[in-house]
């Protein structure tokens, strides 16, 4: 499951106003209940309510459902950009478009000032001086894709707003945004006839049929590779799960996995969602909060302990400031309490519990305890955060992956056992045995089946990886969802919060996200973070149904609201789930940021990996999982295209060495140490006295030899006369085999055949001869070079010299027998 990670936790507005955003080590500049004095031993930053805010609570709470436009979207941004084909613009117009492509360029990812690193290493730019011009075109590309994300961006497309001068910039960013999933990329009606079916780029198998897996699946089909999804599960989606809940003919889409699409600005999922025409809905601000009894919690006291749970996180990030590498060790949990002791707040029992409702919160932005979370790097993602609203799809999740699976070539309950990768490929096995073979694979699998060991990796993955995957955090978040009659908690609420008395359950049902908005009826999820998540684990559903059930039916008393019974319960449980192992990724105590980027790594361009756990910008989300299969996705094209360069001048060494040998066998032959009829033959030796002296033999086919089927001789028989003339193979052999060929028989035809039977010769064409006896031929020229001149005398031993020989048209002279 990969849930929201919703900005450091769910962000509250007016009612109930508490908001935790993700910087949360950044100054908060709101009235606070510590004295000044007792903060200066940590520095803290000034409380002048007038200083800029970064954590002030959202105010903006609306009352009313609000959704995306997407055609609106369009219009806005069309708007600001202006018309597509070129026309006459003032210098005003032009800055204005340039200012505002360059925006949507930063909220991409991209420098507005500076190329990416990985620009850079594509070598983007055909001359240095030309980056800034390269930028603004860069920029131009991006926001046009991005304003009509439905088409296809074609590069002529680009060229009609472009001037020609600018064409090997405009080639150069194309090319790079096209390659590394920038633009084009989707589920469009458009973009789907853009899949290729030429397979130039080799094959690929992707291991899991998650966002990941699906869309490097998608990117590859249109780089022309040829694409196997496997995955272990009856279902796409992984982590992302939307059931059909509810009675039959009125069931409702509940998302047990993956919900919350956070932050809608540059996210692809939103640009996914615009392509379907799908709306969005807004989750709204508005998230009371309700005492264990029911009771509504003080707004007043919920508003300090806001403020109290911010400025323990804002000291506990100057502590990790001042001591750096020396709080390696030590956890967020332990660094919070330790200043809530120190500064002796949320002592009262109606305190405590609020605060550990928001570190409850930051527990399931984590999937994992406080006490596990590194106070060095628990939050280092969060410069990366999508902006804009947090949102559901109407319908669920599942029309993301439904779309995705399209044309894409999915096995579904193959769960993997074995890779195996080598210079030669790959080769992947999954349970039951059955083998699949490509030229590289990607490995989409959660953090927590690699924890697991659940799948050999044939070599061993390297120690630098497996470290990594020791490092990193794993955790759990689970949900009850339920289906009831009537959306009893009102329409005006997407959310509404609860606190627990005993801290180890703090996380336990602490947060409702309603759904009524989006699923089609009246649909309730409870989330179940921190310890209380692993507990959920292990206990009886029924139980827990009793006490959800309990805590609504409390808070519902005091309001004269009456809960009915859910028509239907699903009770989540990820952590025993064994094609996951848990929800998502967190930076554990004694891990760090560097652990994403090495999990990314891939292994000699034939393993690569992806998935959220694998993203440093945006772990433990479901757009991260989307963007690291697209950025594999162009890792695998870019590993295949410097393979096919290597193998391409590899080849062409390859034909320079076959001349060579050609040279060098026509120069021994020229001078060959024994000829008759149509053989003629060289031999490694200093000496020719040696009969066990290893040679060549090369025999020229004719007309009359056509028809001899020795062993390892492939007849011409579609041929020309012509062709057969100047057929010629060779065989390695000894000299003795060939003095004993001589007197075999009086025509080449059957002394050739007699050869083969005999000597079990292996008759090769040209290429063959260079690659399997090119050792031999190289000693032979080597050793000619020091051979003395004394070869007729040593063939004279061999009783080769008076040996009558007959003459006739296939046929060499006897005196050119032996060349002195």
């Amino acid at each position: 499951m990969i849930p929201t990670k919703e900005a450091k936790g769910f962000i509250r507005g007016r009612d109930g106003a508490t908001s935790f955003q993700s910087s949360s080590h950044r100054p908060l500049r709101l009235p606070h209940p510590f004295s000044s004095s007792s903060l200066q031993p940590l520095e803290c930053s000034s409380m002048d309510p007038a200083a800029a805010p970064h954590r002030r609570p959202r105010r903006a709470a609306a009352s009313k459902t609000r959704n995306y436009s997407e055609d609106l979207v369009d219009d806005l941004l069309l708007g600001q950009l202006g018309p597509v084909r070129k026309r006459q613009r003032n210098a005003a117009d032009h800055q204005r478009e340039t200012e505002t492509e360059a925006m949507i360029a930063l909220s991409l990812g991209f420098p507005i000032d500076a190329l990416l690193d990985s620009e850079l290493r594509s070598d983007v730019l055909p001359r240095p001086d030309d980056q800034n011009a390269y930028i603004v075109i860069r920029n131009h590309i991006l926001a046009r894709w991005r304003s009509s994300v439905r088409s296809f961006l074609s590069v002529d497309n680009v060229r009609e707003t472009v001037e020609q001068r600018c064409a090997p910039l405009i080639a150069s960013a194309y090319r790079f945004l096209s390659e590394n999933g920038y633009i084009n990329f989707g589920v469009s009606p458009a973009l789907r006839p853009r899949l290729s079916d030429d397979h130039e780029g080799g094959s690929v198998i992707i291991i899991g049929a998650g966002l990941a897996g699906l869309a490097a699946a998608r990117q590859l089909l249109g780089f022309g590779f040829r694409v196997l999804v496997l995955e272990g599960r009856d279902r796409p989606g992984g982590r992302v799960y939307t059931a059909k809940m509810g009675e039959t003919g009125s069931a409702v889409a509940v998302d047990l996995g993956g919900s919350v699409i956070t932050g809608i600005h540059a996210n692809p999922l939103g640009v996914l969602a615009r392509q379907l025409g799908i709306p969005l809905h807004k989750i709204r601000e508005k998230c009371p909060l309700f005492r264990p009894d029911g009771g509504s919690v003080d707004e007043k006291l919920d508003q300090e302990m806001d403020l109290v749970f911010n400025k323990l996180l804002e000291n506990a990030s100057k502590i990790r400031e001042l001591l750096g590498e020396f709080v390696q060790g030590v956890s967020l949990g332990s660094a919070v309490e330790k200043l809530r002791k120190l500064y002796n707040v949320a002592i009262s029992r109606n305190e405590r519990e609020l605060l550990d409702w928001h570190l409850a919160n930051l527990e399931y932005a984590n999937a994992g305890c406080l006490s596990e979370l590194s106070l060095l790097h628990w939050d280092q993602d969060d410069p990366y955060e999508m902006g804009g609203d947090h949102c559901f799809l109407a319908g669920g999740n599942w029309k993301l992956i439904n779309a995705l699976c399209e044309d894409v070539p999915v096995l579904y309950q193959k769960t993997v056992r074995r890779i195996s990768y080598g210079e030669s490929g790959v080769e992947v096995v999954v349970e039951g045995g059955q083998e699949f073979r490509a030229d590289m694979v990607l490995c989409t699998v959660p953090l927590g089946v690699l924890k697991s060991s659940s799948i050999v990796f044939d070599p061993p993955l390297p120690d630098r990886k497996l470290e990594a995957i020791e490092r990193l955090g794993f955790g759990l978040l689970n949900k009850v969802a339920m289906v009831f009659p009537s959306a009893f908690w009102g329409d005006d609420l997407d959310t509404f919060g609860c606190l627990n008395k005993e801290r180890s359950k703090r996380g336990e049902f602490f947060l409702f996200y309603g759904y009524q908005a989006v699923s089609g009826g009246a649909v309730l999820i409870a989330l179940v973070a921190g310890e209380a998540a692993l507990e959920f684990e292990h206990t009886d559903p029924v139980v827990m149904l009793h006490r959800v059930l309990a805590v609504l039916r409390a808070i519902a008393k005091r309001r004269n609201i009456v809960v009915p019974d859910p028509i239907q319960t699903i009770c989540t449980r990820w952590g025993s789930d064994p094609l996951c192992h848990g929800s998502y990724s967190h930076v554990r105590v004694g891990s760090s940021g560097d652990d994403y980027d090495i999990l990314a790594e891939n292994v000699n361009e034939r393993l690569f990996f992806a998935g959220e756990a694998t993203t440093r910008q945006y772990p433990a989300t479901m757009h991260g999982a989307f963007l690291s299969g697209l950025r594999e996705a162009a890792c695998i094209f870019h590993a295949s295209r410097s393979r096919m360069f290597v193998n391409e001048d590899a080849k062409a060494c390859s034909q320079k060495n076959l001349k060579l040998c050609g040279d060098l066998l026509a120069e021994l032959f020229r001078d060959p140490d024994l000829a008759f009829g149509n053989f003629s033959f060289v031999f490694d030796s200093l000496s020719m006295e040696n009969p066990k002296a290893m040679g060549l033999m090369k025999v020229t086919l004719n007309d009359r030899m056509k028809n001899c089927s020795g062993n390892g001789l492939a007849e011409k028989n579609q041929s020309t006369d012509r062709e057969l003339e100047t057929l010629q193979l060779y065989a390695i052999l000894s000299l003795e085999q060939a003095c004993q060929m001589q007197t075999m028989s009086e025509d080449d035809k059957s002394r050739l055949s007699l050869a083969c039977k005999k000597f079990d010769l292996k008759l090769m064409g040209f290429s063959s001869t260079c690659a399997v006896g090119n050792s031999l031929i190289t000693s032979i020229s080597n050793g000619r070079k020091g051979r003395n001149r004394h070869r007729q005398s040593g063939l004279k031993n061999h009783g080769l010299k008076n040996v009558p020989i007959q003459n006739g048209s296939s046929f060499v002279p006897t005196n050119s027998l032996v060349k002195p």
